[in-house]
């Protein structure tokens, strides 16, 4: 464990025009003293790393592309405080980044537990369970999101991106139109129909946000691209 060092500075003491220094001797009392400071300085420890030091560390890590390392870091700091939020947070993010997905699965629902059941955190649990293929829990992990805050922006788009991925557009439509302007949500569903290769669910997705409004520019762009195909 590294020790704090006193530094101790000699101050030359003389009257100004003088050229040799004056040396004033320590009184017993004075030496007493410092000796007495030393000693509480060699004998002081460096305090110990917090959980928020820990997060910090490990934010530098996964700043850096050191994953492991970030992990490691937030380990220690969950280690000395299970319910620290952040360091929870990216420990799922990561673990779902690196396709680790029960352990991110693990960790979004200590996260849910230690946030009080915070929505965006089911959003999150969901996605990993999507990720991993296992789409009936996701859907049921979304609907507990949206349960708790049904505002909830993540919950509500992921959960309607599901929902097309699956082809039940007009449940996804509901899901999307929640916190999306109508025209948006059939965008949505019309890519997402798109990069399942259904080409005739696409066009209509996109003409019928088109309908709704005028002026989205994406979905004639894409509407037009299938039509020259």
């Amino acid at each position: 464990m590294r020790r704090a060092i006193l530094a101790t500075v000699l101050m030359l003491a003389g009257c100004g025009g003088s050229k040799e220094a004056e040396f004033k001797p320590l009184s017993k009392g004075d030496a007493d003293s410092m000796a007495a400071q030393r000693s509480r300085f060699d004998s002081a420890e460096d305090a110990p790393f917090t959980a928020q030091t820990h997060f910090a560390a490990g934010q530098l890590a996964e700043s850096q592309g050191a994953a492991a390392m970030a992990l490691e870091r937030y380990a220690a700091a969950l280690k000395q405080d299970p319910k620290h939020l952040p360091s929870l947070y990216r420990t799922g993010v990561l673990y779902t980044q690196l396709r680790q997905y029960p352990q991110a699965i693990e960790t979004w629902r200590k996260y849910i537990a230690a946030s009080g059941n915070d929505a965006t955190g089911y959003s999150n649990l969901a996605f990993s369970y999507e990720l991993a293929g296992q789409a009936a829990d996701a859907e049921s992990a979304y609907r507990e999101g949206i349960a708790k805050d049904p505002s909830n922006q993540a919950c509500r788009v992921n959960y309607g991106l599901l929902l097309a991925k699956s082809g039940r557009t007009d449940e996804a439509v509901t899901q999307l139109k929640a916190v999306l302007p109508e025209s948006q949500a059939w965008y949505n569903v019309g890519s997402v129909c798109e990069q399942r290769g259904d080409r005739s669910g696409a066009k209509t997705a996109y003409r019928k946000a088109i309908e709704l409004n005028a002026t989205e520019t994406g979905a004639a762009q894409r509407l037009s691209a299938l039509d020259q195909q």
